[in-house]
């Protein structure tokens, strides 16, 4: 697993500051290199002095960063950035302002080279504190709402554009979406490179230990909301991973494309090790992690994000996969 390049997939609305946040992500002295994939290069808006050397579609920066434009296939842009391992610690994907972030998200479990090599480690999704209210509630609002919900890390930017009631109001809507993603405000964009990349969002026992009510939820979350809805169930007893599996596919199924996000990890009967658990829409994928402590309680935990989910039929179904 270790050989693997983490990757790092910026999304958000238009305007939103992405833009500007890959700027510094290029352009600031943090002392790693990047490659960077990008719809258009001329759209990241980056100095012509600092691009170096380029062929078709992959531009070499004079910090070492890397740059590709996606004019063509995201898998076959993956493979050629692959032929030039070594010479940067992480991918990052900017996808546009209206795009739905899942095909993208699901190149890294669809293809196998791509999965063999690359690992997906977090959705980073940029949002308007002053107009994403407003964003939510018009005609695109549920590709706003969709890139929230697949959401690991939200970077709430123009912080300095709101008052206090207003950002506490957004905050608050975004968790009405996606209960689970760290928030992060800033102004122009200035996050730490460590707050959005190297998260390895997948680990929900790293998030715990971080924030112990992870997975507590109010009691007035909305059920059945026009948007994306997150939940999380956990039991304190093995799960028989076979039936886990097969209910898995049937949820991902019967909901389709209303599932947005799906990750847990589990305690698997006969196992002395946890099994990772994410999925991205209808793509699921699961992989044995480390060992659990001696004497470490050994809960299986599961999260849902997404639209139209009925809680109590999902928790039925997942206690149905016990041992």
């Amino acid at each position: 697993m270790s050989t693997q390049m983490p990757v790092t997939v910026l999304t958000g609305y238009l305007g939103a500051g992405k833009t500007t946040l890959l700027n510094r992500i290029l352009t600031e002295p943090h002392g790693k290199k990047f490659a960077v994939i990008v719809n258009e290069f001329g759209e990241i808006g980056i100095d012509n002095q600092l691009v170096v050397g380029a062929d078709e579609e992959i531009f070499e920066m004079n910090n070492g960063c890397v740059c590709c434009t996606v004019r063509g296939d995201l898998i076959r842009i993956l493979g050629g950035l692959m032929k030039r391992k070594g010479k940067f610690d992480a991918i990052i994907v900017e996808t546009t302002g209206l795009a739905d972030p899942a095909p993208v998200a699901q190149t890294f479990f669809a293809d196998e080279d791509v999965k063999r090599q690359t690992k997906l480690d977090a959705v980073v999704t940029v949002v308007d504190a002053k107009h994403v209210i407003e964003r939510l509630a018009d005609k695109h609002g549920h590709e706003a709402a969709d890139q929230i919900g697949f959401a690991d890390v939200i970077i709430l930017n123009k912080t300095d554009l709101a008052s206090e009631a207003e950002l506490a109001a957004v905050e608050k809507a975004i968790r009405r979406i996606n209960a689970f993603a760290p928030i992060h405000r800033a102004e122009r964009a200035q996050v730490p490179v460590d707050a959005l990349l190297d998260r390895g969002a997948f680990d929900l026992q790293r998030i715990l230990k971080a924030n112990p009510h992870f997975l507590e939820i109010d009691d007035d979350h909305h059920h059945h909301h026009e948007h994306a809805t997150s939940f999380s169930f956990q039991l304190d007893k093995p799960i028989n991973l076979e039936r886990f599996q097969s209910w898995m596919q049937q949820v991902s199924t019967i909901i389709g494309t209303g599932l947005l996000r799906s990750k847990g990890i589990l305690d698997v009967a006969g196992s002395d090790k946890r099994y990772v658990f994410h999925g991205v829409r209808m793509q699921l994928q699961g992989d044995v992690g480390k060992p659990w402590a001696q004497g470490e309680q050994r809960i299986s935990q599961l999260v849902f994000i997404g639209r139209g989910l009925d809680p109590e039929a999902l928790k039925a179904g997942f206690e149905a996969c016990i041992a």
